[in-house]
């Protein structure tokens, strides 16, 4: 039996709302209103336990006697080879049916096994334990995003996708501040039970409270005239968009430079200025969670009002951000205060946040009706093959490399380098609204 048939022959679920449901009834908002508040708690918990390795990289070094390229390898690739190998699978059989199942089991999952995190003996115990993790969190995403673009319109999305892209603002301040405070007075270990043990009983309400909005409900469009095409195809249509395209490598390089930045930035203020995880924790959360989250919200504002007045100006004014920020980090990054280095961090942080909502929308725009949770899947297998899996690495090999000249300081001068590369996801961006009116309208051709 080939793919598209065994999907036409697969039992589907029923609908937890009817299609006739109108969207100004209370109890469909409300229930709207549930589902992004879990999916948001989700997405927080997923980056809280993703990141928690940035916070106890040094003394999990110092008790395992790791490399800076192994602990790169810990924060990056080992998480995520496993997170894109499961992502596709499990999107495909999320654009086919059973998606509030796929995101509380894969939620139990990765919560579960971050708290094994903290049972390690070595540095062995740990990677297996983070590629469970990684195959946890594979699933929460995909299918979160396609449920949200069920149940909101195109002209809402940015706007709803900012706010769950906030929760990777909230998780990484969560895990900075509870991460670095309980590290410092009950040591590393403690630190990964107490983050993740709490995402078990979000599993829970999750599966009691979560409900679905029907396939294309927010547009108007029947499910049941279109099925999922195989992979192959999907994938073929991602790559003949040319906005779809641009958007995708547009997002690799921001969240390569994101990601590998995030992973090293607490132990660049340890090293440099000598400061405690308890105090890196607090400081850093202060100005990339906060500043970090306005920005999140302020760029899907923005875009979606940008995109009312013209289609392709609110990717332009993401590629903006994008510039704005390099001449900050670098003088950030070179800067002998702490102080001033945090100073000089804030507008980098509100504006690196300004991606994220607009092109978790922009995908499910961008995609066909059966394949946005494929569609989300492929963003997120590009966006953490090499931004997290590669960026954390890159600037930990970097940093060993020029460890025998530069001593301490060449993590300082690996991420210097890195700041650079905000031009390349520049052009992207850039490239991407030229060819946006023409992608959405391809994507409309179901």
């Amino acid at each position: 039996m080939t793919e598209s048939a065994a999907a036409d022959a697969a039992p589907r679920p029923l609908p937890d709302i009817q299609a006739s449901a109108p969207t100004h009834d209370p109890g469909f908002l409300r229930r709207r209103r549930t589902a992004l508040a879990l999916l948001f708690l989700a997405f927080t918990f997923s980056i809280m336990d993703r990141q928690i390795v940035s916070i106890l990289a040094e003394p999990i070094k110092l008790e395992f006697g790791l490399s800076d390229t192994q602990l790169g390898f810990l924060g990056g690739l080992a998480f995520a080879a496993f997170y894109v190998t499961l992502g596709l699978p499990l999107a495909m059989l999320a654009d086919r049916g059973g998606r509030k199942t796929i995101i509380t089991l894969s939620l139990a999952t990765f919560s579960a096994l971050t708290a094994v995190c903290g049972l390690a003996q070595n540095f062995w115990h740990l990677l297996l334990a983070r590629f469970g993790v990684g195959i946890g969190e594979a699933g929460v995403n995909p299918s979160s995003h396609s449920i949200l673009a069920d149940y909101y319109p195109p002209e809402k999305r940015s706007g709803v996708m900012s706010i769950i892209a906030l929760g990777a603002n909230v998780g990484m301040l969560l895990g900075l501040v509870v991460g670095g405070f309980v590290a410092h007075q009950y040591g590393w270990r403690a630190a990964f039970f107490v983050v993740g043990l709490p995402g078990v009983l979000l599993a829970l309400a999750v599966h009691f409270f979560l409900k679905e909005a029907p396939r294309g409900f927010s547009e108007g469009r029947s499910p049941a005239a279109v099925q999922p095409p195989p992979l192959r195809e999907s994938v073929a249509y991602f790559w003949s968009n040319r906005a779809m395209r641009h958007l995708i490598a547009a997002s690799m390089v921001a969240a390569t430079i994101s990601y590998g930045m995030g992973q090293w930035q607490p132990a660049f203020f340890m090293r440099s200025f000598g400061l405690t995880p308890a105090q890196v924790g607090v400081m850093l959360a202060g100005v990339f969670g906060v500043m970090g989250g306005l920005g999140a919200v302020t760029g899907g504002w923005l875009t979606d009002r940008l995109q009312q007045r013209r289609v392709p100006w609110g990717v332009w004014m993401i590629g903006a951000s994008q510039l704005v920020m390099v001449p900050f980090q670098i003088a950030a990054f070179l800067s002998d205060s702490p102080y001033v280095a945090l100073a000089l961090f804030a507008l980098p942080a509100f504006l690196s946040g300004f991606y994220l909502g607009p092109s978790l929308a922009l995908v499910q725009s961008l995609a066909r009706l059966r394949m946005r949770s494929v569609a989300a899947a492929v963003k997120m297998l590009c966006v953490n093959l090499f931004g997290l899996g590669v960026g954390p690495m890159l600037i930990g090999i970097f940093s060993d490399l020029m460890q025998p000249s530069l001593g301490q300081e060449s993590l300082r001068y690996s991420l210097v380098v890195f700041a650079a590369a905000h031009l390349w996801a520049a052009v992207h961006f850039y490239l991407c609204g030229r060819n946006l009116e023409a992608g959405l309208a391809e994507a409309r051709r179901d």
